[in-house]
């Protein structure tokens, strides 16, 4: 958000204590992440220290598998491929490219406290946080990009919408890890006894996690180690391939990653990224999506120069388109990663591999089913997710079209 609103030509002041996690969620990126890459400058950059990513595999305890390779060529402007990122050395880039374009850094926290009535403002900086950037008055723009600690929603008392699922995620990075995938970079997640597991390739090594029920996860330990070791050496899917693991990291734990805020703007202030909703990572959609609310804001807010910020009905105008794409991204990814959780993807693939056998190459059912799988292809890669036809046509078919395969629930995530 800081290096868009430079390249407009509006000062941005960033107060950061750089205070981060050696490992974050959102390693694994989608082809819709490279065209903001792309728009910041920094892709080759990116090149330099990713792991080229070709697309993604799911590997079921049945034994069933769905590939969901990017396509052979680039739809339209949109790039076949995307990376698999170290977080704190792409987060960093983030920042350098920000710097290079004029974002002013500040080494501290802000703080922000209720504004006074008449001001036009609902919140603002305190008196010692203004104090650490001289000559500069405050701001006519607050934008909150604190993630999930969501400072300005806590502070105003903005509720929010949790998901519906009570999930544990634990992770860490690992040495001689298979990934389990047919080509280099592939990601993959497989469903467990109990949850699901991702394995993202990094440079030098896996990223490796598992999310399953909390109360579940109790079975398997008192600590996040015990708890992630337990469940690779017990699940099947996870511990051949790990037999030889070494890990180079602390494990990691989050939980909630569901969320929504029920607002995101007024008066003086914005929410980008995280701070506004987050949504589950089974289809890596958070880096995205984060990076992808700042574009909005840029595209239908900040497009019109800095000359908006005077304007509190431009302002307000833009925000609320940004915030209705905003929540209709939340529902489309939802909607999309339920088919997998509930097991009618897979169902659906069953469907889709009997039609390929039995059906000859001009049978409508083999135009259709080829028809299918581009449209989900494109959802699951950020491309179409939240086209209306492809969600329409995809519901239709697990409703009305399934017939003499197993039941979603056969293969529904536990």
């Amino acid at each position: 958000m800081a290096a868009m609103l430079a390249m407009r030509g509006i000062g941005v002041v960033v107060f950061d204590d750089d205070r981060r996690p050696d490992l974050l969620v959102g390693e694994s990126l989608l082809p819709t992440v490279v065209l903001l890459m792309r728009k910041l400058g920094i892709e080759e950059r990116v090149r330099e220290f990713s792991q080229h990513k070709p697309g993604v595999s799911f590997l079921h305890r049945s034994g069933g598998r769905l590939d969901f390779l990017f396509p052979a060529k680039a739809l339209g402007t949109m790039p076949n491929y995307a990376y698999n990122v170290p977080r704190p050395q792409f987060d960093n880039l983030l920042r350098i490219r920000a710097e290079e374009l004029g974002a002013v850094f500040v080494a501290r926290r802000a703080e922000i406290e209720m504004a006074p009535e008449g001001s036009g403002r609902e919140i603002q900086l305190s008196a010692a946080s203004l104090a650490l950037v001289p000559g500069v008055r405050h701001p006519k723009l607050l934008v909150d990009a604190t993630g999930r600690a969501r400072v300005f929603a806590r502070g105003l008392g903005i509720p929010a919408r949790s998901g519906k699922r009570n999930d544990l995620a634990l992770f860490a990075h690992y040495e001689n890890f298979r990934s389990g995938g047919d080509i280099d970079g592939q990601v993959v997640i497989s469903t467990l006894t109990r949850g699901w597991s991702w394995r993202i390739p990094l440079p030098g090594r896996m990223s490796v996690g598992v999310v399953i029920d909390k109360d579940a996860a109790k079975a398997h330990g008192a600590t996040a180690e015990e708890k992630l070791e337990s469940i690779i050496a017990s699940e099947r899917l996870l511990c051949e391939d790990g037999a030889g693991r070494r890990r180079l990291t602390d494990v990691m734990s989050y939980t909630n990653y569901q969320l929504v805020s029920e607002r995101g703007h007024g008066p003086g202030w914005v929410m980008t990224g995280d701070a506004y909703g987050f949504v589950d990572p089974m289809l890596s959609p958070g880096l995205f999506m984060a990076m992808q609310s700042a574009d909005m804001l840029d595209r239908h807010v900040f497009a019109r120069g800095a000359g908006v910020l005077d304007d509190a009905r431009a302002m307000a105008r833009g925000c609320a388109r940004v915030f209705g794409e905003l929540r209709d991204w939340h529902a489309a990814w939802s909607e999309l990663i339920e088919y997998f959780y509930d097991g009618r993807m897979y169902s659906l693939d069953e469907g889709g591999k009997q039609i390929r056998e039995t059906k000859g190459a001009w049978m409508p059912q083999t135009w259709m089913e080829r028809h299918l799988t581009k449209h989900i292809t494109g959802m699951v890669s950020g491309a179409r997710t939240r086209s209306r036809y492809g969600r329409s046509l995809l519901k239709f078919t697990t409703d009305h079209l399934m017939s003499d395969v197993s039941p979603p629930e056969a293969y529904a995530i536990r």
